[in-house]
């Protein structure tokens, strides 16, 4: 006989109750709903955003404005959200070993839909886990939770109809633009409003409510490169050296060498840092450098003191003068945000040039 508490407790109590310990234990590993869901709350996305692993983890998916979600946990800026579509059955593999039951086997990844052949409602990347809920001729129901920005989410909005929330449109057909141009290079958000993103199909910086203006400094392909003016409560900004964004992420970072942001390309992404390099030539992106846009200008560059340390600096239009001055094989502090740790093409570091500092 077994004693919980001062109390006795048989053999079959004392199975019972490892049995709902289990339960709970993987209830909140898995991160799901307690209590059959009756606690999650309903929400819509308010602009297309990126679905993580875990907060400020690995993508896995991206949702497009309008889908609806059930919020289930939240931690710090970062909500956990389950969502629900469609996609076609093979484009995913059954699999037997741990809580997911189907994987994304689709090279490139596959369309979320809303419905059988229905309207693509988000893309998710491939070897992503999913849950199957149901089967369809051809097609898979299936679940997933995972996390999002918290600012990204419409809690307001859960009851609008699909139709009210993002404009329908046939499977394959592009996205309209989220800003509508307007005089001297500025544009101004419009549908559920947009968000800022440190790259195309990066992290989300902010989100410009419908109506607010950007500057629009640069198109392509589809993307706007802007730039946004607005005030900020000084003591939420941290003291350093401030880039494009507060925080944390505004502070120059001086001891991190281009090996760290290989070994550890997550960590460092979004960061400032200041690396002493020496410049080779000024280059365009081709289209297989899936990290840039196509045509892009970037600097090609090395580390003094490893030459065959190669590292990609993307070159924003208000700063093209400054790189087409450089002169080859001279060397210079370079700031930049790391886009990238490991270029998908060649494994090399990709930063987003924020200022050039020449040796007098």
């Amino acid at each position: 006989m077994i004693t919980q508490l001062g109390c006795p407790m048989s053999p079959v109590r004392l199975r019972r109750t490892i049995r709902s310990s289990c339960v709970l234990i993987l209830t909140l590993t898995l991160g799901l709903p307690l209590f059959g869901g009756l606690e999650a709350q309903q929400a819509r996305l308010r602009v297309d955003e990126n679905i993580r692993f875990q907060p400020q983890g690995q993508i896995i998916a991206r949702l497009e404005a309008g889908t609806p979600v059930r919020v289930v946990g939240t931690q710090g800026q970062w909500a956990q959200v389950s969502f629900q579509g469609f996609v076609w059955s093979a484009s995913v593999t059954a699999r037997t070993q741990g809580t997911f039951n189907l994987i994304v086997s689709a090279s490139g990844g596959e369309n979320l839909r809303d419905g059988p052949q229905g309207r693509i409602i988000g893309r998710l990347d491939e070897g992503t886990l999913l849950m199957e809920r149901g089967r369809r001729p051809a097609w898979v129901e299936v679940e997933r939770t995972a996390w999002v920005w918290s600012a990204s989410l419409d809690r307001s909005s859960a009851g609008v109809a699909p139709s009210s929330a993002a404009p329908a449109r046939a499977p394959g057909q592009t996205a309209s633009p989220p800003v509508s141009a307007t005089a001297r290079g500025w544009a101004r958000a419009r549908g559920p409003g947009v968000s800022i993103l440190a790259a195309p199909g990066g992290d989300t910086l902010a989100v410009v409510p419908e109506g607010r203006e950007v500057q629009v400094l640069a198109e392509e392909r589809g993307w706007a490169r802007v730039r946004v003016e607005g005030w900020v409560w000084m003591p939420g900004l941290q003291s350093g050296t401030a880039g494009a964004s507060g925080g944390e992420a505004a502070v120059v970072r001086r001891d991190v060498t281009p090996r760290m942001l290989t070994e550890r390309p997550q960590a460092y992404r979004g960061r400032l840092v200041a690396l002493r390099l020496q410049h080779i030539s000024l280059e365009r992106a081709e289209q297989i450098r899936s990290d840039f846009l196509e045509g892009e200008p970037f600097l090609l560059m090395r580390t003094p003191e490893a030459p065959r340390t190669f590292l990609y600096i993307a070159v924003p239009p208000e700063l093209m003068a400054d790189a087409e001055r450089l002169r080859p094989l001279e060397t210079l502090e370079v700031i930049g945000r790391v886009r990238t740790g490991a270029a998908s093409l060649t494994g090399n570091p990709i930063l987003d040039l924020v200022s050039l500092i020449r040796d007098p």
